[in-house]
């Protein structure tokens, strides 16, 4: 994506907090999104996530601060704003007995949108062919494309997709992600929440870590590697042992961590210096490599680094 420089923030969230009883589900949040882009808002169960979605959606009221849509509050502006926005959720309830084509239909009336219109979004996502389906027929991935072809009938600016691919098949996901790639020459701006780093990864221009209801990180890839520290992993096993505190003093190694299993860690800056210098250290110490791999830095690794959990580690609730 072209540079936000020039570019206006369709959506503006500044200072927002949001309390249930003693639980502080966001607690002073900042973003700008802007036109066109594609972001994705990462965390573990009980970041705050879907309750920040929920107050962009206009369904919680922030206990304070202020979340501007296209320059309007949402709140006095409902109705506007809702035209310009698409939803689609981690699970949507379809009515069983109605078809996918009327199911789109009864949606398109809520916007005023004419039905021929309306019922070119099933070609968008690839459910034509099941416009005379009942929506209770429709497999898993089936439904995701009908909940997101919706959430696409009022053509939105901004959408906003909570969960969309959770529970699907991987072919089921990558369908998915091409439509939504598909929405850019449309300028579209999106905010995802996922639980896929590979998911974040393809689509999305910006990654927003958000942990214990705070924004953690905020930025690329490459801004988030270069925050971590660090570019790369070497994992690698020797029969015999070998010092930490030895491992560390490499030149370029950032950190070290040794598994359950034997398996050392480094996290490097520069895994072009760094193996070499391994090498010679374990040919000095006569010792015998058993495995070796060597990687560049993930989404995940980044998450895991800043956060000490997995995105998908239940122990995070």
């Amino acid at each position: 994506m072209a540079s936000t420089e020039k570019q206006k923030a369709v959506i503006q969230i500044r200072d927002v907090r949001k309390s249930f009883k003693n639980v502080h589900a966001v607690r002073g949040v900042n973003l700008d999104v802007y036109e066109g882009e594609y972001i994705a808002l990462l965390g573990p169960n009980g970041a705050g996530k879907t309750t920040l979605i929920e107050m962009i959606e206009g369904i919680q009221n922030p206990d304070s601060g202020e979340i501007l849509i296209l320059g309007l509050p949402i709140f006095g502006n409902e109705s506007v704003l809702r035209r310009e926005m698409g939803i689609s959720l981690q699970e949507t309830r379809f009515i069983d007995k109605l078809t996918t084509a009327e199911t789109v239909e009864l949606f398109a009336s809520f916007y005023g949108t004419p039905k021929a219109e309306a019922m070119e979004v099933l070609s968008l996502v690839g459910l034509a062919d099941k416009n005379k389906s009942y929506t209770v027929n429709l497999s898993g991935g089936q439904r995701q494309k009908l909940a997101l072809g919706i959430a696409l009938i009022n053509r939105p600016k901004i959408l906003l997709l909570d969960e969309p691919t959770t529970g699907l098949d991987p072919n089921a996901r990558r369908e998915i992600w091409k439509i939504a790639e598909s929405l850019r020459k449309n300028g579209t701006t999106m905010i995802l929440t996922t639980h896929y780093m590979e998911e974040a990864e393809e689509l999305c221009d910006r990654i927003v870590i958000m942990h214990k209801g705070e924004f953690i990180a905020d930025g690329t890839m490459e801004d988030l590697a270069a925050m971590n520290g660090c570019c790369g992993i070497i994992d690698f096993a020797v029969h015999g042992n070998i010092s930490i505190d030895r491992l560390k003093k490499i030149n370029g190694v950032a950190d070290v961590t040794r598994g359950k299993n034997g398996i050392f860690r480094l996290m490097v800056k520069d895994t072009i210096t760094v193996l070499p210098e391994l090498m010679k250290l374990v040919s000095k110490e006569k010792l015998k490599l058993k495995k070796i791999e060597s990687r560049a830095l993930s989404l995940d690794d980044i998450f895991t680094s800043m956060t000490g959990i997995h995105l998908n580690d239940e122990t995070a609730l």
